[in-house]
C-alpha cells in the first residue's frame, strides 16, 4: 500500500511545469510557483506540499521575504540548498527593483536623522525573524546611509559579536561612522547586561578604528537606544 503522495502521482496536465507550458506562468498558484523554484521533494513527500508548508508557516510571500536562512530551514523538507533558492529569487528582484545596485545599497543614499528613522529602515526587514540578528548600519561622513550587513545570527554575546567582524563590514564599505542594530524576538526592548557589555566593547574598538559609533538600538515590539 503506497504510503506518501508525490508531484508523479498527479496528472501530467496538472503538474506545474506542464501547466507553466500550457497556460503561462503567471496563470499558476504561489504554492506552483514556489515548487518550480524548488525542484524536488523529499522522499515521501511532494515538492507541491513542501511549498504549501512554506506558505502556511509565514502567512505571506512579504513574510517569507524576511525569512531568514535559520527560520526557513526549520521546515521540513527545506536543507540549506533549498532555503538559499528561496533567497535568492528575492535578492534578484530586490536588485531588479534597486537597479542592480551592489549588496545592501541603495539606489539614492538617504540620510538618517534619528533613531526612528533607523527603526523605520530595520523594523520590516527583521519583524519576522525568530532570533537574535546583530546588523551594522553603514554611514558617510555626512551621515548619508551607505548599506547594512548582518554580521552574526543568534544571542547576542561577546563572543558571537566580536570587533573584527563588525568593523570589518564598516571597513569594507568605507564608512566614517556606524549604527549597531539587533532584535528581540520576544518584543522586550530593554537591554541584558551582555548587550550593554557589547556595546562597551564596540564603543572603544570603534575609537581605535576611527569609525564612530552613533548608536546601539534594540528592536522589539519598538525600539530602544543604549547609548
Amino acid at each position: 500500500m503506497k504510503k506518501s503522495f508525490t508531484i508523479h502521482d498527479l496528472p501530467p496536465q496538472e503538474r506545474p511545469r506542464e501547466r507553466l507550458e500550457k497556460f503561462g506562468i503567471e496563470n499558476l498558484s504561489t504554492t506552483e510557483l514556489l515548487a518550480l523554484i524548488l525542484g524536488r521533494g523529499i522522499k515521501g513527500e511532494s515538492i507541491l506540499l513542501t511549498s504549501q508548508k512554506i506558505l502556511s508557516k509565514f502567512g505571506s510571500l512579504e513574510a517569507l521575504k524576511e525569512a531568514s536562512i535559520e527560520d526557513l530551514k526549520e521546515i521540513r523538507g527545506l536543507g540549506l540548498a533549498k532555503a538559499a533558492q528561496i533567497q535568492a529569487c528575492f535578492e534578484v528582484a530586490r536588485r531588479m527593483n534597486h537597479g542592480n545596485l551592489p549588496d545592501g545599497q541603495t539606489s539614492n543614499k538617504k540620510q538618517i536623522l534619528s533613531s526612528k528613522d533607523v527603526f523605520n529602515l530595520i523594523k520590516p526587514k527583521i519583524k519576522n525573524f525568530s532570533k537574535e540578528h546583530f546588523i551594522v548600519l553603514s554611514f558617510d561622513n555626512r551621515n548619508k546611509f551607505i548599506g547594512m550587513d548582518t554580521i552574526s545570527v543568534g544571542t547576542l554575546n561577546s563572543n558571537l559579536v566580536h570587533p573584527r567582524e563588525t568593523f570589518e563590514a564598516a571597513v569594507r564599505r568605507h564608512a566614517a561612522k556606524i549604527i549597531i542594530v539587533h532584535n528581540h524576538p520576544s518584543g522586550d526592548t530593554d537591554p541584558s547586561k551582555e548587550d550593554l557589555n557589547v556595546t562597551k566593547q564596540l564603543e572603544k574598538a570603534g575609537k581605535i578604528m576611527g569609525i564612530e559609533v552613533l548608536d546601539h538600538l534594540i528592536i522589539g515590539d519598538g525600539y530602544k537606544s543604549i547609548m
